[in-house]
């Protein structure tokens, strides 16, 4: 069984093409205008010209018996998984936040509960239609175009923006078992994580690092019936359930967006885990676009600097994860810390970009917050990034990086970046990806 919808996805592509041709007339730079961002980094976008792009959030067709989707880049999971889920259905990784598109998580890394077992968002990806520099789309896939397949993700636009994309989806059933187990020791706790994504019985595992001595394991399995539900959509906050309750039920829906209402944890800082400022927030604005808008007008009116945002997802082997741990714990300080497993797909296929080993299991270690400082701006980012680079990992280049241009490309694969730089975006029309992710051009 297919729903459609994509009457008028040739007519919005041939039009933003033209916008695109005008832009290139003036000899601007090439940006994005687009309603949503899960951008940390602010950019100096001088001589940009924007192309408006937010039309482009369709989700196109649902094929029930292939299990795959057909959706636009703009589209976010929230609008994605609301149409999959008609036909019990889910995107194969969803990331956290209903605000994130779902081109931008393949021209990023995405990643979610799920990926210990399907790997990070690119992977799930089966086709993807790309507009480039020159106003052309290219499809491309692992056997058309190939080379633009595996070296688009984690491109942040660098090389073109996917207009149109075909995904795949699992089967969803109506609730999540959750079982939240609770650990005292780092290593016991890894030793768990590894042990459970050596199972494939368990449908998601992530968890929660409180402090030292305090420590979740989170696993959950689709089923179809549950004694209760718990609703953590208006005035229970569900990170805090974690120390409270060993099993717990959501719905399939709730379970994908359980981080959502409180963007994890951070909603602390606009005080609506206190009960009456939520009550009087309502549910409707309790959400990630929500958090996302105060943030960054205080950043714009407010900017503080006797703190320093840490703002991070950094990716290690799970063999050092336990030294990365006590250093964030010892030299940092910022907490929570959600804990994600993730590993390839598929060992046999590369990804130029994306500067992982594939025979490993990695944790993401996701931590974000302002620390107090009185050092120059970047000393503890910094800290974080030379730290991980020792500990053979990487971080995400959603947010600000201060790596020196030779240690960035001593990471990513320079080689074939420029082989396709030069091939998909010949007149530089779009900024390299150093500019771009670190001088923040």
């Amino acid at each position: 069984m297919t729903s459609s919808n994509c009457a008028t996805y040739e007519q919005r592509r041939e039009h933003l093409i033209g916008e695109l041709a005008a832009a290139r007339s003036d000899g601007a730079g090439i940006g994005l205008a687009k309603t949503t961002s899960n951008l940390f980094r602010h950019r100096q976008q001088t001589g940009t010209k924007r192309i408006d792009v937010r039309s482009f959030h369709h989700v196109l067709s649902v094929d029930a018996d292939r299990r795959t989707a057909e959706v636009e880049g703009m589209a976010t999971y929230e609008e994605l998984a609301n149409e999959t889920l008609k036909f019990g259905l889910l995107p194969t990784v969803v990331p956290q936040l209903k605000t994130i598109t779902i081109g931008g998580a393949i021209s990023g890394l995405g990643i979610e509960s799920s990926s210990f077992k399907f790997g990070l968002v690119h992977e799930t990806v089966e086709e993807m239609e790309i507009l480039l520099a020159d106003g052309s789309t290219v499809i491309c896939s692992a056997t058309q175009n190939p080379d633009l397949f595996f070296g688009f993700p984690n491109s942040y636009g660098t090389l073109g923006y996917v207009l149109r994309l075909k995904v795949k989806l699992i089967p969803a059933r109506k609730f999540v078992k959750l079982t939240h187990t609770k650990f005292t020791e780092a290593r016991k706790f890894f030793e768990d994580i590894a042990a459970r994504c050596a199972n494939s019985s368990v449908d998601y595992v992530d968890g929660v690092v409180f402090n030292g001595s305090e420590m979740y394991v989170s696993t959950g399995e689709f089923v179809d019936d549950a004694p209760f539900a718990s609703d953590y959509t208006y005035m229970k906050v569900f990170y805090q359930s974690i120390r409270q309750r060993h099993i717990d039920y959501l719905t399939a829906h709730d379970y994908i967006w359980r981080w959502d209402t409180d963007w994890f944890w951070c909603s602390k800082h606009f005080y609506v885990q206190y009960a009456p400022v939520r009550l009087l927030a309502t549910k409707w604005l309790l959400n990630s676009k929500t958090y996302q808008r105060i943030m960054r007008l205080s950043h714009k009116v407010m900017p503080n600097s006797s703190t320093e945002s840490v703002i991070q997802d950094v990716d290690i082997p799970i063999e050092h994860a336990i030294e990365f741990l006590e250093f964030l714990l010892s030299e940092i300080g910022v907490l929570p810390i959600w804990i994600c497993p993730f590993r390839s797909y598929d060992p046999r296929v590369a990804y130029d970009l994306c500067p992982f080993d594939r025979e490993e299991l990695y944790i993401n270690f996701g931590f974000w917050d302002t620390v107090p400082s009185t050092q120059p701006d970047g000393y503890f980012n910094r800290k974080i990034e030379a730290k991980a680079l020792a500990a053979h990992g990487t971080k995400g280049l959603y947010s600000t990086a201060y790596y020196d241009e030779e240690t960035f490309w001593q990471m990513y694969d320079r080689r074939a970046y420029q082989a396709l730089k030069s091939k998909y975006d010949p007149r530089r029309s779009f900024r390299d990806l150093y500019e771009k992710t670190v001088k923040r051009m």
